[in-house]
């Protein structure tokens, strides 16, 4: 029996959501529908095993095919239907852990869908050869998949590669020790306190000056977003773990009214930040070297509360920047599993390692 979270049972949503529709709507930043703005939908691509390509062409009936031979043949209803009952399924479900649905597997069986995701080496979620209403050619493009039917996806995972290293400059002899012994107690547990650990720096007169990335791969791909991309991130963790602001609209607010950079344009910095964002949200990861191309060729889909189907395409990237930069926010990960929060000496000079994760909110 197939089992899966929110997110994943989504992704066959999609699947025969848009099959049902044969059509994809475009949303704008604030993730309405533009009912006339869409991109018919001449097939989906799944390749589940590789060299067993299935393709499901769209239309009244829907025509599966298996590696170009085609294999069965469904009215389209059903896959409106059957989505309709999925879509129930998974808002009737707890938010959290895995689950089944026996009846929407019946229904993959039939359709010879056996996989609630892509592989993981699949760059995108969905395949689709689409119709580009605005050159007239129909390419095959793949796009990522967010659900908002359960628990806000991450838009950037924490690890150790999204650890930013900052050097304090003080003169207070028990700053490292009394800064580590800082603790919040939670569910009966002592957990490391960041934040009440800048604060005892702060309060010490300790400066923190950000020195360099964890990780090389990723302030090398920064890079190629911009030259200062790493400066700029670094001290939106700044804003997240000294002065509390977690919003990346409310951060890019602060970068343009303080101007860190001391831009003559202090707009670079939104326009920064939105394409940091949206790399990230095309495929961009930070311990995979980078070359500046878009990994989801297509754009990204998200599903809505609502169980509306939409997408940000290369047409509407302003809409889709935008939609990242209101909608996500910076938050705290695991401070053992990702190695940060400490104050630790090298070579006479203290430091301390600030993590970067960021969520849908």
């Amino acid at each position: 029996m197939l089992t899966g979270n929110k997110g994943e049972w989504s992704e066959i949503y999609v699947l025969l959501r848009l099959l049902a529709d044969g059509k994809i709507y475009a949303a704008d930043s604030d993730l309405n529908k533009l009912e006339d703005v869409f991109f018919p939908i001449i097939k989906i691509i799944r390749e589940e095993n590789k060299g067993e390509v299935k393709e499901y062409k769209t239309g009244e009936v829907i025509s599966i095919y298996l590696n170009g031979s085609k294999v069965k043949e469904l009215p389209s209803d059903e896959f409106m239907k059957e989505s309709k009952y999925l879509l129930n399924e998974i808002n009737n479900k707890s938010s959290k852990g895995a689950f089944s649905i026996e009846n929407t597997q019946n229904f993959m069986d039939k359709i010879l869908c056996y996989k609630l995701s892509a592989p993981a080496t699949d760059k995108s979620d969905i395949t689709v050869k689409i119709v580009d209403i605005n050159t007239g050619y129909s390419p095959t493009v793949g796009f990522s998949i967010k659900s908002e039917l359960g628990s806000s996806p991450t838009l950037l995972n924490a690890g150790q590669t999204t650890n930013f290293i900052y050097k304090i400059f003080h003169n207070y002899p028990y700053l490292l020790k009394e800064t580590n012994e800082i603790y919040k107690v939670s569910g009966g547990k002592n957990h490391t306190d960041v934040r009440g650990r800048i604060s005892k720096i702060i309060k010490e007169n300790g400066e923190l000056h950000y020195f360099k990335m964890n990780n090389q791969t990723f302030e090398d791909n920064l890079v190629l977003i911009d030259s200062s991309m790493d400066k700029i991130i670094a001290e939106t963790l700044l804003y997240f773990y000294r002065d509390g602001i977690s919003n990346c609209d409310e951060m890019v607010e602060k970068l343009e009214n303080e101007n860190p950079m001391g831009y003559g344009n202090v707009n670079a910095y939104r326009y920064k930040f939105k394409k940091f964002l949206t790399a990230v949200a095309l495929g961009m990861q930070p311990a995979t070297v980078w070359d500046g191309v878009d990994e989801a060729t297509g754009g990204y889909i998200v599903v809505t509360k609502e169980g509306n189907v939409l997408a940000y395409h290369i047409y509407n990237r302003n809409y889709f920047e935008e939609y990242l930069l209101r909608n996500t926010k910076y938050e705290t990960a695991s401070t053992s599993r990702h190695g940060f929060g400490e104050v630790y000496s090298d070579n006479g000079t203290d430091y301390i390692k600030l993590n970067l994760q960021v969520r849908f909110r």
